[in-house]
């Protein structure tokens, strides 16, 4: 079957190479669907000024914060897709595929709704300038237009990762990417369109890379074939979606929320701050994607070996994909700090937005590696069927202390480089008693797989 060659079987063999393997396409992915907005922002920053640019490129936290709800629901889809897989229930693979296509209709539905309405209110609430807000909102709402498709693609391509195919996804998004760079070019510049064309041109890109990744579960021969008419919610698999999802989902959402508070305490040091926090922040986003993706393959590696009961191979991957995460989290943190005026110039060329860019990048470029290990232990534990705790962890710890810095310390010396000072001290803290929270779960799950027998011989 031609289709095997895109799936990976990640229950045997070496795991660093099939990690590379499965991580690279997606991280090439990652930031195809990063450009859909850094291309707004270049776009607007150059040929529409500085205000639309504090405009666009603000709308991130705000956006984040009402979509990461049901985006965490792929979560749950792919590590319940995933055990299927490697346990070789290929029927429940079929049934979970139906069910998360339809949840992702539904959840695209609610979040697209729930952001058209909600979006001058909370805009409000954030304290935009009032020489942005009007462009800020236009700009979200026709973003959220786009909502079911989001949701389609990225629950599609959470069925793909979990059978090890993370090719494909990268084939869709360079159609979409390169088609959302042009329609840019062509609203912006030949009519004029400003906040509302970069929007319209991102909207168009994500219902065809939606398309696409519909027809290629339309045509799979595998066990994840998709056909409309069999679309349900089936309670065998909505519950374990649920239980995984939602806690990931709300967790990201409480996230995006500290996010908010960060972003308000932003804009207080007016637009310009504004402009420069945002470039710099799209910037930081192609380091994050990395290290994400090295987070989503130990969320599909663990998941996979969990279900085949090879539980052997879960500390190798945990510790495989921390080193990984570290490395890249090191090596382009670094490098986005030590090229800021090259990078942050093709944003904007005024030198005070680059100047407020740079002092952001000095703080977050050399300790985003914290970020990527919090990551990766929270996928692991999540693998390891823990949502929940996780959740509660990075709520207190990276959310909670992040919100208690903003009104605490940051008024003492109200300032870029302490209001940014708390995400590391917050990605350390969290990471590390994620760190204690994995060990003490994967001695839980080995001793009660002892006690029912179901250990694997190669992991007795």
């Amino acid at each position: 079957m031609a289709e095997k060659r895109y799936e990976m079987d990640m229950c045997s063999g070496p795991l660093l190479s099939k990690i590379l393997a499965f991580t690279l396409p997606l991280v090439l992915s990652s930031v195809l669907q990063l450009l859909f907005n850094a291309a707004d922002v270049v776009v607007v920053g150059r040929f529409a000024g500085s205000t639309a640019l504090a405009a666009v490129g603000s709308t991130g936290s705000l956006i984040n914060l009402i979509v990461n709800l049901f985006m965490g629901l792929s979560v749950g889809v792919s590590v319940v897709v995933a055990r299927h897989y490697g346990a070789q229930q290929y029927a429940d693979v079929n049934t979970a595929v139906h069910t998360a296509m339809l949840m992702s209709l539904i959840g695209g539905a609610m979040s697209g709704i729930l952001g058209f309405l909600l979006a001058y209110p909370l805009l409000q609430l954030m304290g935009s300038p009032a020489d942005v807000i009007d462009q800020v909102a236009l700009y979200v709402r026709i973003y959220f237009i786009g909502m079911p498709a989001s949701m389609v693609y990225n629950f599609g391509s959470a069925i793909l990762r979990a059978v090890g195919d993370t090719r494909r996804p990268l084939y869709y998004l360079s159609v979409a990417g390169v088609l959302n760079v042009l329609l840019n070019l062509l609203f912006v510049i030949r009519f004029s369109m400003d906040v509302a064309g970069v929007a319209v041109a991102t909207v168009i890109s994500q219902y065809v890379s939606a398309a696409l990744i519909v027809i290629c579960l339309m045509r799979s021969e595998s066990c994840y074939r998709f056909h409309w008419a069999e679309l349900a919610l089936h309670k065998d698999k909505v519950l374990p979606i649920l239980r995984i999802g939602v806690p990931a989902g709300l967790q990201s959402s409480i996230f995006a929320i500290s996010n908010v508070v960060i972003q308000s305490s932003v804009n207080s040091f007016g637009s310009v701050a504004m402009a420069g926090s945002a470039a710099a922040a799209n910037i930081e986003g192609f380091v994050y994607v990395t290290m994400n993706s090295v987070s989503q393959a130990s969320l599909s590696f663990a998941s996979q070996n969990i279900g085949a009961r090879l539980y052997d191979r879960v500390g190798k991957i945990c510790r495989t994909c921390l080193l990984l995460a570290a490395f890249f989290g090191i090596l382009f943190g670094n490098a986005a700090y030590l090229l800021h005026d090259t990078l942050l110039g093709f944003y904007s060329p005024d030198p005070a937005v680059i100047a407020a860019g740079a002092e952001r990048l000095s703080i977050i470029g050399a300790t985003y590696f914290l970020c990527g290990l919090m990551d990766t232990l929270a996928c692991m534990l999540r693998a390891m069927g823990k949502s929940l705790l996780p959740m509660v962890v990075t709520i207190i710890g990276a959310c909670g202390l992040r919100i208690v810095w903003v009104y605490t310390v940051l008024p003492l010396d109200p300032t870029f480089f302490t209001l940014f000072l708390s995400y590391p001290i917050t990605w350390g803290i969290t990471g590390a008693v994620h760190a204690v929270c994995y060990f003490f779960t994967k001695c839980q799950m080995l001793r009660r797989a002892r006690e029912e027998g179901s250990l694997h011989p190669a992991s007795a």
